[in-house]
């Protein structure tokens, strides 16, 4: 059996990576409220041929798992028209305020939906929501040290937002729901199983807050 030294040497050599291609044109088909669809050709190599990829241009998003010192997390449950459900999620949100420091989009986020603050902060994943059809890039941090956000600073929630209920329940009873095919949200199911998987090494292995995230749009040049 490999050791803990050599498992974490393999995994990384795991590791996604820029690859850059050769633009030939680039054109937005649909500017929508929130994003646009932009519609590139390029080439995969100098020799191949022209090919045409419609995508969703997206600003990306953070999402926060709130945890507090039980043990427990926050869900919050909220109606997504697209999909015709009311979905358990965690506290999450567009990074679409210009120039806004990603853990600073995060605890807006965190206070808007949760009415919390948190003390302690730490990267657990990021990803791609749906990296064939938009540019969409998440960040998933884990709160801790909560606390209430003060009485006259609540955010008065609206549309969809005020019918959202909270929920607090224990990181293994999450765990459940997602193996068993109960919660379908992607940041609450990738977060749910990056911080089960965290817990288990003590959560010594988490990133800063403020560790560098090439993935995300504004940081790819």
């Amino acid at each position: 059996m490999p050791g803990m030294s050599e498992t974490h040497d393999a995994a990384r050599q795991v590791s996604d990576e820029p690859s850059p291609r050769r633009l030939l044109s680039s054109e937005k088909v649909y500017e929508g409220r929130i994003w646009d669809v932009v519609s590139d050709s390029f080439q995969l190599n100098d020799d191949g041929d022209a090919l045409t990829r419609d995508y969703i241009d997206h600003p990306g998003a953070v999402a926060v798992l709130p945890m507090n010192d039980d043990g427990e997390i926050l869900l919050i449950k909220q109606y997504r028209h697209p999909v015709g459900m009311a979905l358990w999620e965690i506290p999450a949100g567009l990074l679409d305020v210009e120039g806004e420091d990603f853990v600073a989009g995060a605890a807006r986020e965190l206070a808007e939906e949760a009415d919390l603050v948190a003390a302690e902060w730490n990267v657990l994943a990021d990803f791609f929501n749906s990296p064939g059809s938009s540019s969409e890039a998440i960040r998933i941090y884990l709160a801790r040290g909560l606390s209430d956000v003060p009485g006259h600073e609540l955010h008065v929630r609206t549309d969809e937002e005020a019918e959202i209920e909270l929920h607090w329940l224990p990181l293994d009873a999450a765990v459940t729901a997602v193996l068993e095919g109960r919660l379908h949200n992607p940041s609450a199911v990738v977060g749910i199983l990056a911080a089960a998987a965290a817990k288990a090494n003590g959560f010594d292995r988490l990133r800063p807050a403020d560790a560098p995230w090439p993935a995300h749009p504004s940081q790819r040049g």
